[in-house]
């Protein structure tokens, strides 16, 4: 068996790691320079300890085939499950390192039997649960979007926001001051594109998006 490895992060300066550091060093025996912490955000994944655990690009990683990382929550792997999952399959699959989650009994890849095999199904079926939980987290957040902005009032042809009470999506384009002048000369071709839009300060692309917007808001009634 390899070197058994804990890993303790907290979120913010203030909090106290000290509860974590008594589980790691006596329920699971884990010998204090073995013990690596980091505090730093969830928001942050910029870990030097972790790092120096799991390796970059630039370094090399402590964990080694046949260690064990013992962490006391899944989510001290990453902020969400999509990142939990990459980093999961990273220590288990490209470092061949076991994991121990004291808080989910259930994750530990460590084989009971010797058994290669059982450990890799452990493995796999962990990333599948948590591939499922990334793929339902996105959904969730996207039907609730969708419900969110189903119910908002519309004025104006623009979704109102509930909370705020003003529109939702980009504001549109304002009008150069001299546009109508110069749009009508434009569509009675005694100018150019160029030459419009040249007066009137605008790129090619906004001068364009402006012409379909004014057509759109100046449709006849009879034509809708």
């Amino acid at each position: 068996m390899g070197d058994i490895y804990g890993y303790i992060r907290v979120s913010e300066k203030s909090q106290n790691p000290q509860r974590q550091w008594d589980i790691m060093t006596e329920q699971e025996g884990i010998p204090p320079k073995y013990i690596f912490e980091d505090r730093a955000s969830g928001r942050d994944f910029n870990r030097k300890a972790y790092n120096a655990l799991v390796g970059t690009e630039n370094t090399v990683p402590l964990l080694h085939a046949g260690d064990l990382l013992v962490i006391y929550s899944i989510d001290r792997l990453g902020r969400n499950y999509t990142e939990i999952k990459e980093q999961w399959k990273h220590i288990t699959r490209t470092l061949g390192a076991d994991i121990k989650v004291i808080d989910m009994p259930l994750l530990d890849t460590r084989s009971t039997n010797g058994n290669d095999l059982e450990r890799t199904f452990i493995a796999d079926l962990v990333l599948q649960i948590l591939s499922y939980c990334a793929q339902k987290e996105r959904e969730n957040i996207l039907a609730r979007q969708k419900q969110g902005i189903a119910s908002m009032k519309t004025v104006g042809g623009k979704k109102v926001s509930l909370k705020t009470g003003k529109p939702t999506g980009r504001p549109a384009i304002g009008y150069p001051q001299d546009w109508p002048d110069v749009y009508a000369r434009w569509k009675n071709k005694e100018i150019t594109a160029v030459e419009a839009r040249q007066l009137l300060g605008l790129k090619t692309t906004t001068f364009y998006k402006l012409a379909r917007q004014y057509e759109t808001d100046h449709q006849p009634a009879d034509s809708m």
